[in-house]
């Protein structure tokens, strides 16, 4: 792979030495587990290890993808071209910062899972719909994820955001994200670090027992295996799944991809499969679903690494 900035992006990498890795696998990092390797990876590890990356990204032309869990990405077959950072897990503690407020910090490699059942078992209410969120704390904030009923806006307070473009480091209130049905005003050059959540107390059994039902309803309702949760965004007042699987394409194939039989707005890839096959096969759901139902579908799933023609979604990513 090379691009335009192929001497910028080797100054950044210098810049870091000791902290960058060269064609690493981002692919097998995704919960679809298909597609190619970052020319570089970058792993901050602690808070002077963010700054240098700040640092060395400061004015830079240099694509930045930032990958969490890698619940909701689909990289290309030919890899990405440029610094895919992943927080380490330095970046994962869950804080309760003032337990009379009912307030936790929790940071950006958190899995959403965990603070689910973590502040379950504290007695604290509110996040237990996280327990089926597969993504982490930075892009769940990112998308404003949400299940079961409830939103990430609905428990976020603040976030603090690192602009690694213009350098800047600050806790900015969820009322200025504009966090709405999967969205935020959260650029790709603005990494999350942190977010900080308001609970209510409540009894850990209870909460414990919301959890299983969760994971239950998941279990019984979503498959399994090698897929990125839903793949469109559902209309207003309808279910993408509902259309897709109107439009005649439940268990649809193209290559190593298929449309899910169990929930038609899951597209799976086979093991040792094509991300190039997955990007055709939804692009291809897309086109009928507008054909054969005049509706148009919008892309939750966040698709890197191709022509810019073909990009779909930012690059900030659970």
């Amino acid at each position: 792979m090379s691009s335009g900035n192929d001497a910028e992006l080797e100054r950044v990498a210098r810049s870091l030495v000791g902290l960058v890795r060269r064609e690493v696998p981002i692919g097998p990092r995704t919960t679809y587990r298909v597609g190619g390797a970052a020319r570089v990876f970058c792993e901050p590890s602690s808070e002077a290890d963010l700054k240098r990356v700040v640092a060395a990204l400061a004015g830079s032309p240099v694509p930045v993808l930032v990958i969490g869990r890698g619940s909701n990405l689909l990289v290309a077959d030919r890899g990405f071209d440029g610094l895919c950072i992943h927080l380490g897990e330095f970046f994962s503690t869950i804080e309760p910062v003032a337990p009379e407020a009912r307030e936790i910090v929790a940071g950006a490699a958190a899995a959403y899972p965990v603070v689910a059942r973590r502040t379950a078992a504290a007695g604290l209410t509110g996040m237990e719909w996280a327990v089926g969120i597969p993504g982490s704390v930075g892009g769940a904030i990112r998308m404003n994820a949400g299940g079961h009923g409830a939103e990430t806006r609905d428990r976020l307070v603040s976030c603090r955001l690192v602009d690694l473009v213009a350098g800047s480091d600050r806790w900015v209130a969820a009322s200025a994200l504009d966090l709405g049905y999967r969205h935020s005003v959260i650029t790709s050059s603005e990494l999350v670090v942190a977010g900080r959540y308001h609970l209510d107390t409540g009894e850990a059994g209870e909460s414990s027992a919301r959890i299983a039902d969760i994971v239950r309803w998941r279990r019984d309702n979503q498959p399994g295996g090698q897929n990125a949760g839903s793949v469109f965004t559902n209309p207003p007042e309808d279910s993408a799944g509902r259309l897709i699987d109107a439009a005649g394409l439940r268990g649809l194939r193209l290559g190593t991809a298929s449309v899910s039989d169990k929930h038609a707005n899951f597209i799976q890839a086979d093991p040792g499969g094509s991300a190039d096959d997955v990007r055709r096969l939804v692009e291809t759901v897309q086109r009928f679903v507008a054909d054969r139902l005049g509706h148009e579908l919008a892309i939750e799933l966040r698709m890197v690494g191709w022509d810019p023609s073909l990009e779909r979604g930012d690059q900030s990513c659970s």
